[in-house]
């Protein structure tokens, strides 16, 4: 028997967080048809299992090994029987009753690619990577290397839609992510070349090819406590800076090779630096 919607939550050694989150969706998906499927990817910290009798409605999967982020939502999602997948952070929190506002406006749509909500973290900051523009050499740079944020423009965190409106954008992110399962099956879902970071970007890019639209919802937002579950050291710097090389590598080695060798140069100059500030 198939749902309205399937709640994908990749967990890695955040008990805590993940208990606030599917607290949360208990809370304001009542009214909602829907499932949720978590998949452990090989936590160190095996106190998640104590969730399983908390939360017994909660289709919770263990992987043998940590394959990343894009394989292990891959493998939950070839089990989901809901028409929508909503791909969610465990270190996020549903904050009103707006997924039933949020289906009905993708069911509205004749090409609906994805969706994204407005993102704040627990001061209450707004966080600009819930609407962003698809990498090129221009907002690169001005991402790598500026502190310099262009008002009214469509910037790399499209800083030209606001905060609180509903516009249509290119990328949004994976901490909430709401597709179709057949639109998501049909694209290829997330490429498993990205570890962690990046794929995101690439699946809204690929929605956007196949001819599908992609859309920011600010009406609605989430708490987000960014980066709780992230070490910043060289490990993550590899796989945040060699997500960004497969990206380019993918899309601009070939059909673009002036800004893939401006982009390219960009990555490798930014994680010198970065390295050396872990030092």
């Amino acid at each position: 028997m198939s749902k309205k919607l399937s709640i994908i939550i990749v967990h890695y050694n955040v008990t805590q967080l993940l208990r606030s989150c599917l607290f949360s969706i208990e809370k304001y998906a009542e009214n909602i048809d829907y499932e949720v499927i978590v998949i452990d990817n090989k936590s160190t910290d095996s106190s998640w299992s104590d969730l399983i009798p908390e939360f017994p409605k909660v289709h919770f999967m263990a992987s043998e090994k940590n394959e990343g982020f894009a394989k292990a939502n891959n493998k939950a999602i070839e089990t989901a029987i809901g028409e929508y997948l909503l791909i969610l952070n465990p270190d996020t929190e549903l904050e009103d009753f707006y997924l039933n506002e949020i289906l009905d406006f993708a069911d509205s749509k004749t090409n609906f690619g994805c969706l994204g909500v407005r993102m704040h973290d627990a001061n209450g900051n707004f966080l600009p990577e819930s609407k962003r523009s698809v990498p090129d050499m221009m907002n690169s740079f001005e991402k790598l290397f500026t502190n310099f944020k262009k008002k009214n423009s469509k910037s790399y965190y499209r800083n030209d839609v606001g905060e609180y409106e509903i516009a249509e954008v290119e990328v949004i992110t994976g901490a909430f992510f709401l597709t179709k399962k057949e639109v998501y099956e049909k694209v290829g879902g997330l490429d498993e070349r990205y570890f962690m970071y990046g794929e995101d970007i690439d699946l809204c890019y690929t929605l956007l090819n196949s001819g599908y639209q992609n859309y920011y919802y600010g009406k609605s937002s989430i708490l987000h406590h960014k980066g709780e579950s992230t070490i910043k050291d060289e490990v993550y710097l590899e796989r945040f800076y060699g997500a960004m090389q497969i990206f380019i590598d993918k899309y601009y080695r070939q059909s673009k090779p002036l800004q893939y060798s401006f982009m390219k140069a960009g990555l490798r100059l930014r994680h010198k630096i970065e390295k050396i500030k872990l030092k």
